[in-house]
């Protein structure tokens, strides 16, 4: 049977008729075999804060169970504890950069479908009272059109709170690691939830840094949460 075209490469995708998929129990697959093997999955040992895998770092920048960045977050007495966790699916490869520069600067929202499986079972793994998208500047989100951490988190059918706005800022991608972890407070608190002793789960695209991600940690430890993880596509 003929397929349809992968999302990424626009390869027709030959898939097999099965019973389940003729009723509608299974999906077609949004991306070609070739395509799904070039993500690059985060497997075996990683930093207990960030995620990061050991098994391609250095033994100069890992301590015990920590990367050399985490560890230095966690010395850092303004910082220390503001993230509990992060965890990520792919490793930040060429070609994971090449598909999320499509999906967050062309504006191409269909993309979304294709983390949406990984995304949903990844998330089974986590306990939350909220999920929150990283939110974009006003200015930010008028030049791309989408949130794209809010697409992540409609298209793998979860229902996004919005607890944080952000404050504009110059683009992270265009700061030294040093100018992202002394930037002011990025965000500011948009709700009238009570956060006390809640568990709340931040969704964004990519961990770089995890300035980002320790920002809105931050805030939300200061207004009551108990505990903040964190999920990225790619780390």
């Amino acid at each position: 049977m003929k397929g349809c075209h992968c999302l990424i490469c626009h390869a027709e995708i030959e898939s097999a008729l099965s019973w389940r998929t003729l009723f509608g129990k299974e999906e077609a697959p949004k991306i070609c075999g070739e395509c799904k093997e070039n993500f690059a999955s985060i497997t075996g040992e990683v930093c207990e804060i960030c995620g990061r895998p050991f098994v391609f770092l250095e033994t100069e920048y890992r301590v015990e169970n920590l990367c050399l960045d985490c560890k230095r977050w966690e010395e850092d007495e303004h910082w220390s504890g503001s993230l509990d966790q992060n965890r990520a699916v792919y490793r930040y490869t060429d070609f994971a950069k090449d598909v999320m520069a499509k999906f967050k600067f062309r504006g191409d929202y269909v993309l979304a479908e294709i983390f949406a499986e990984d995304l949903c079972q990844a998330l089974q793994s986590f306990q939350y009272d909220y999920i929150v998208p990283i939110p974009l500047s006003d200015e930010r989100l008028y030049e791309r059109g989408f949130n794209q951490a809010e697409a992540l988190i409609t298209t793998a059918g979860f229902k996004p709170t919005h607890l944080l706005s952000r404050v504009h800022t110059e683009k992270q991608s265009k700061k030294s690691r040093s100018e992202r972890i002394h930037l002011k407070q990025v965000f500011k608190l948009e709700t009238e939830l009570n956060l006390n002793s809640k568990t709340i789960l931040l969704i964004d695209d990519i961990y770089t840094t995890g300035s980002t991600l320790r920002h809105a940690a931050k805030l939300l430890k200061e207004n009551g949460a108990a505990k903040v993880y964190s999920f990225t596509l790619a780390r």
